[in-house]
């Protein structure tokens, strides 16, 4: 009978944490808060800064994939639902007055990606207790999953963070959760976007990416920030040019293909579809008609391919 080895086996550091049981006594560890994420992820960065950093350039990580145990993570997701959103807000408004501290310094802070971009993730071999972080310097690029990534890990039986090279293939064994996953986009500024108005709604509700396969287009990202509560996503042959309009310039996308709204008193988005062919994560809405829309819940960080051929990503602005 074949033995499954551990994700630790897998990554070489078994005996190394064996050695560390002999020597110490497990304590019974307490449950994490919210403040241990925080200064956890705020530490990271710190840290990363120091490793990175050359000359009089300031360079750090702007991808977080932060993993936890289970029991942990449900903790959070569950029992304190919305609360990684509150964490990422606040790691990026001390991230932003570190930066800009630099800058009065007189260093170079110049970005390796526009954005910043956050993950949870549990995995089942993890104890109580522990958490570790991995950093990326550029979110999703290809030649960073070809490279290995950096793990800081904190083992709960020394409380001492320990630092390795990993190749990204060792991650399959992690869990990642869509509704951890935030991106925010990088403010040059060193400011948090102001995301409230007046009547009290989002200034900012969504932002939209997307790729056409369009010859005059291809290979550029086209990206759409949703202000107004109710839009339409729209193809080539629409003629009007409205803020609440998101006009993506492709054949293959009808013309009006998508309505897309915040309602306000659930803080959720809603899609309904009228054109040929529609699918949100690989669901297929049936279309309506535009005088009486259907409406479908639309998750933030959702995929939504258009006609088979145009993708559409939405995400928290």
């Amino acid at each position: 009978m074949k033995t499954k080895t551990s994700f630790w086996q897998r990554m070489g550091f078994h005996e190394w944490f064996l050695k560390r049981e002999a020597t110490y006594n497990v304590k019974q560890t307490q449950p994490l808060t919210a403040a241990d994420v925080y200064k956890y992820i705020v530490q990271r960065f710190e840290d990363s800064i120091k490793e990175l950093s050359f000359a009089n350039r300031v360079v750090f990580f702007h991808e977080y994939i932060v993993c936890f145990n289970e029991d942990d993570y449900n903790q959070f997701a569950q029992n304190k639902k919305g609360i990684f959103g509150l964490i990422v807000q606040e790691c990026i408004k001390q991230f932003y007055n570190i930066l800009e501290r630099c800058h009065n310094e007189g260093k170079i802070v110049a970005p390796a990606s526009n954005k910043w971009v956050f993950r949870f993730a549990a995995h089942p071999e993890y104890l109580p207790g522990d958490k570790s972080v991995i950093g990326k310097l550029m979110p999703g690029s290809l030649q960073q999953k070809k490279e290995s990534v950096r793990v800081t890990f904190i083992p709960r039986q020394t409380g001492i963070a320990e630092t390795f090279d990993v190749n990204p293939e060792l991650l399959d064994g992690f869990i990642f959760y869509s509704d951890g996953y935030y991106e925010i986009a990088y403010n040059p500024h060193f400011r948090m976007q102001d995301t409230v108005v007046k009547n009290g709604a989002p200034k900012l509700l969504a932002r939209f990416e997307t790729i056409v396969p369009d010859k005059e287009f291809a290979g550029k990202k086209i990206e759409y920030y949703m202000r107004e509560p109710d839009v339409l996503i729209s193809g080539k042959d629409e003629a009007a040019d409205k803020e609440d309009i998101f006009r993506i310039p492709s054949e293959w996308v009808n013309t009006p293909h998508l309505r897309v709204k915040f309602n306000k008193d659930d803080h959720k988005f809603y899609l309904a579809s009228f054109g040929e062919k529609t699918l949100v994560n690989e669901n297929e809405v049936v279309a309506s008609d535009m005088d009486n829309p259907v409406w479908v819940p639309l998750p933030l960080n959702s995929r939504i391919v258009l006609n088979g051929i145009v993708g559409v990503n939405i995400f928290k602005s």
